[in-house]
C-alpha cells in the first residue's frame, strides 16, 4: 500500500522538519491526543523524566491542561501534588487578568465600540470546559480600525499604560499606523488592543471584513462580546501560533481544539488560508495534528493544502518552517536563521497604514559630566524656555546631566508641547559604568505651536508596583537636570 500524496515527512525541507520534537512533542500528544492510552503513555514518559519545578512557562501552559485532562489519574505520580497546585496558580493568575480587564470591556461595549475577542480569551468564551486548561494572562481585543482612537480613549482613561513605557502623548498620534498596542495596569491587568487581527505580512484588507461579518455572538465575564468563527479562530491561531513556535508552545492544541468543533467551515477557513497566504504553515500545523495527534481533518482539506504548500517557492517555505519550528538547545545557527527569517517577513508586510514621522534624536555622552547641581536638582520632568515665536521646523540641541546605573540599557526621554508629542531622545549605554553623565542631543525638531516645552525621563518598559532593585536599574526612568537648552529657527 502506498502511502497518501499528502503524506509528510519530518526531514528537511519537507513541512514535518517543523513539527515540534522530543520533549515538547511528548507532552503536545499527552494533553492532545485522541487515543485515551497513547496520550497517558506520553504524559508517563514526560513526568518521570522531568521536574516540573525547573520547566518554563512554555511546559507550564501545556501542564496545566494535562493536569486537566487526566487529574486523579495522576496520582501515582510523586509530582502530582506540585501539578495540581501549578494548575491551580495558573488559573488563579489569568481570572485575575481577566478580572482586571473586565471593566474596561464594559466600558467598551457600552461606548458602542465593537469588541472581538481573540487567542486564549476567545477559546475560554466559546468553550466552558477551557478556562482551567487554556492558560491566558493577557486579553487579546480587537476593534475596528475607525474604532482605535476611542478604544484608546478608553483604556487611557481606566487607567492603563503602555507596556512599552512610552507616554499617551506618543502614541495619539500613531494609533492608525500601529497593528496592536499592549497596556498593563496595577500587578495583574494585561490587555492587547488590536486594530488588525493579523500579522501585516497576512494582512488583507476584504477579508478584515469578512473576518467580523463571520463573527459569532459570545459572553465573557458576563459582558456580551464576538468572538471568530471556529474557521477563522483556527486561522488565527495557526497565524499567530507559527510565527514564534517555541513561545506559543499550545497553539497547536488551541488549533485541534477548533478542528474538533462540529460547526467549523472548512470552505471557509481554506478561504481565508487563500487570503492570507497561509498555506505552508496551515499545512505544517494541520499535517501535525492528523499524523500525530489524530485530529479529525478532512483528507480533501489536508492534500490540496499540503500540495499547495510544497508548491511555493523554497524562500517562502523556509523562512516558515524557521519559525514554526519549535527551538532546541544547540541550534545556534538556526537560531540565526530563524531571526533572518522574522526580518525577512517583517520587511515582506505592507506599509503602515499612515507613515510614522522620523523624530528620534541620538544622544552622545561627552565630558565633564558631574553630579546635578544644587542650583538645578535632578528631576524626570522640567520645563524648557520658549522656543521661536511661531511653529515649525527648529533645530535643538540639549545638554543633561544624568546618573546612570551600572547597566547597559537604554535612557529614553521625550520632549513635548501643549499640542503633544514633539520627539523622543534616547541615549544608548553601552557599558556598565556607573556615576554621572552629561548626554548631548542635537537636531532638527517640528513645533507645532510657539510656547513652552517639557522634557519628561521616560521609562525604557512598564515596571509594576514594586519592581525589584535590579528591573529599575535595566528600565526605570533616569532624573536629569538641564545644564544647557537652546532652540532656533
Amino acid at each position: 500500500m502506498t502511502a497518501p500524496r499528502s503524506a509528510v515527512r519530518r526531514r528537511f525541507p519537507d513541512l514535518g522538519w517543523a513539527w515540534p520534537a522530543g520533549d515538547l512533542d511528548l507532552l503536545i500528544r499527552a494533553v492532545a491526543a485522541r487515543d485515551e492510552d497513547a496520550a497517558f503513555a506520553a504524559a508517563r514518559s514526560w513526568l518521570s523524566q522531568h521536574d516540573i519545578d525547573v520547566v518554563g512557562f512554555r511546559e507550564h501552559r501545556l501542564l496545566a491542561a494535562l493536569s486537566e485532562r487526566f487529574g486523579r489519574r495522576l496520582a501515582e505520580f510523586p509530582a502530582q501534588p506540585r501539578l495540581a497546585g501549578l494548575q491551580r496558580m495558573l488559573w488563579t493568575r489569568s481570572r485575575l487578568a481577566m478580572r482586571e480587564a473586565e471593566p474596561v470591556l464594559a466600558a467598551l461595549t457600552a461606548s458602542g465600540i465593537p469588541v472581538m475577542l481573540m487567542k486564549g480569551a476567545a477559546r475560554v468564551a466559546v468553550e466552558a470546559g477551557a478556562e482551567r486548561s487554556r492558560i491566558s494572562h493577557d486579553i487579546d481585543l480587537l476593534v475596528p480600525p475607525g474604532s482605535m482612537d476611542a478604544a484608546f480613549e478608553c483604556l487611557v482613561t481606566d487607567g492603563w499604560e503602555p507596556a512599552t513605557g512610552v507616554s499617551m502623548h506618543f502614541l495619539r498620534g500613531r494609533l492608525g499606523a500601529v497593528r496592536a498596542l499592549n497596556f498593563l495596569r496595577g500587578d495583574y491587568g494585561d490587555v492587547d488592543l488590536h486594530q488588525a487581527a493579523f500579522h501585516p505580512v497576512h494582512a488583507s484588507a476584504e477579508d478584515d471584513a469578512a473576518l467580523w461579518q463571520r463573527a459569532v455572538p459570545a459572553v465573557f465575564a458576563g459582558i456580551a462580546v464576538s468572538v471568530p468563527s471556529t474557521a477563522d479562530r483556527l486561522a488565527l491561531s495557526i497565524a499567530h501560533g507559527s510565527l514564534d513556535a517555541h513561545a506559543h508552545s499550545d497553539w497547536l492544541v488551541d488549533c485541534d481544539a477548533a478542528v474538533r468543533r462540529t460547526d467549523l467551515d472548512w470552505a471557509a477557513f481554506l478561504s481565508v488560508v487563500e487570503e492570507r497566504g497561509l498555506a505552508v504553515p496551515a499545512a505544517v500545523a494541520l499535517s501535525y495534528l492528523v499524523s500525530v495527534i489524530g485530529s479529525p481533518v478532512p483528507a480533501d482539506v489536508l492534500e490540496p493544502l499540503v500540495a499547495r504548500a510544497r508548491g511555493r517557492s523554497f524562500a517562502d517555505r523556509l523562512s516558515v518552517l524557521l519559525q514554526a519550528r519549535p527551538r532546541a538547545e544547540g541550534e545556534r545557527v538556526l537560531a540565526l536563521a530563524r531571526g533572518l527569517a522574522k526580518l525577512r517577513r517583517m520587511r515582506a508586510g505592507p506599509k503602515a497604514r499612515s507613515p510614522l514621522p522620523d523624530d528620534l534624536l541620538r544622544g552622545r555622552a561627552i565630558g565633564g559630566a558631574t553630579s546635578p547641581a544644587p542650583e538645578r536638582p535632578a528631576r524626570f520632568r522640567a520645563d524648557l524656555p520658549a522656543g521661536p515665536d511661531h511653529p515649525g521646523r527648529c533645530r535643538i540641541r540639549l545638554v543633561l546631566d544624568c546618573t546612570l546605573p551600572a547597566t547597559r540599557r537604554r535612557i529614553e526621554f521625550e520632549l513635548r508641547s501643549p499640542a503633544g508629542h514633539i520627539a523622543r531622545l534616547r541615549y544608548r549605554k553601552l557599558d556598565r559604568r556607573e556615576g554621572p553623565r552629561r548626554l548631548v542631543f542635537e537636531g532638527v525638531v517640528t513645533l507645532p505651536e510657539a510656547g513652552p516645552l517639557t522634557l519628561e525621563a521616560r521609562p525604557a518598559r512598564y515596571l509594576r508596583r514594586g519592581a525589584a532593585p535590579q528591573d529599575l536599574a535595566l528600565y526605570g526612568a533616569v532624573p536629569f537636570s538641564i545644564a544647557e537648552s537652546s532652540l532656533s529657527a
